[in-house]
């Protein structure tokens, strides 16, 4: 069941605020329709929502390479066959063939997201023997158990509601002795956006919604990770800030990097007015700071 509260950070006031939307978006079932809100992200990732998706790569890349190299650092790639949920535009994918990977497939919700994976993979002359990038969605894999040496996922989990569901589909495609290394969104990430956000958009089109985002820490990741029938689970947290020149740098990697599919729920002929007033209002009020949140887990699959 997805969490009807706001699982990260807010100032008091405005998380009281968004909790008192949320319990009016689960009376009313908004709250509760996971096709929905699934439906929602998965929009924003195809660019339906916003152009800003179009620079995922360009603003994000070193972002998201930071959090795939911090992921790997203590795994063993070489020669694994490895399944990537979530891939995105494989910016893990490709740092898991980079250290050895024998195979890797990318599974994505998104088609966009997987045409930019296969762009990569030819002009990069990697043959779909080695990585093949696939339809999938992560709470319900395409895949017969016990088939992977390693699973990996780097910050999905913090969009879909039942992250417990995840973690399990994650854990039966595993060969036993296999790990499973993810990479998810802790509780304080992008908080200063998420307020500026809230703050801005005009309370008629967030009352009784629930934005979907459900970022955790490390004692939630722990429980996932067991009750999926992990053992040696170890966690980390990684936090830090980055600094850009103005607020207009910080809401274009906040929409381009989230494909801003929060808009989705918004009606399609206010979204754009909505994005340029969010933006300007971090340009305004001089939000130059974005803090980033990383919750790194590992589990492995007992051997029979």
């Amino acid at each position: 069941m997805p969490a009807v509260f706001w699982t990260g950070k807010l100032s008091p006031t405005w998380k009281a605020l968004v909790n008192l939307s949320n319990l009016l978006a689960w009376l009313t079932g908004n709250a509760r329709d996971q096709t929905a809100m699934k439906k929602r992200v998965q929009k924003g990732y195809e660019g339906e929502i916003t152009d800003h998706i179009d620079s995922y790569d360009e603003v994000g890349i070193n972002h998201y390479t930071k959090i795939a190299q911090a992921l790997l650092e203590p795994v063993d790639v070489k020669g694994k066959s490895v399944l990537d949920v979530g891939c995105g535009t494989g910016i893990l994918s490709f740092a898991l063939l980079d250290q050895g990977a024998e195979r890797v497939v990318g599974g994505d919700l998104s088609r966009r997201m997987l045409s930019g994976c296969q762009k990569k993979a030819q002009s990069l002359g990697v043959h779909s023997r080695t990585a093949n990038f696939q339809l999938c969605d992560a709470e319900e894999l395409p895949y017969a158990g016990n088939l992977f040496d390693l699973v990996t996922s780097s910050m999905i989990l913090g969009m879909i509601p039942d992250q417990q569901r995840v973690i399990s589909e994650m854990a039966r495609v595993l060969k036993p002795g296999g790990t499973l290394a993810t990479a998810a969104h802790g509780t304080n990430l992008y908080w200063e956006a998420c307020e500026r956000t809230f703050r801005t958009i005009p309370l008629k089109y967030i009352l009784g919604y629930r934005v979907e985002f459900w970022p955790r820490n490390e004692a939630d990741l722990n429980r996932y990770m067991r009750r999926a029938g992990l053992a040696e689970v170890q966690t980390q947290r990684l936090v830090w800030k980055d600094t850009y020149p103005e607020g207009g740098a910080v809401f274009d990697f906040f929409a381009s990097t989230s494909g801003a599919w929060w808009n989705a729920k918004f009606p399609p002929d206010v979204v754009d007015q909505l994005s340029s007033k969010v933006r300007a209002a971090f340009v305004e009020e001089g939000v130059r700071e974005i803090t980033s949140d990383v919750v790194l887990a590992y589990g492995r699959k007992p051997m029979k």
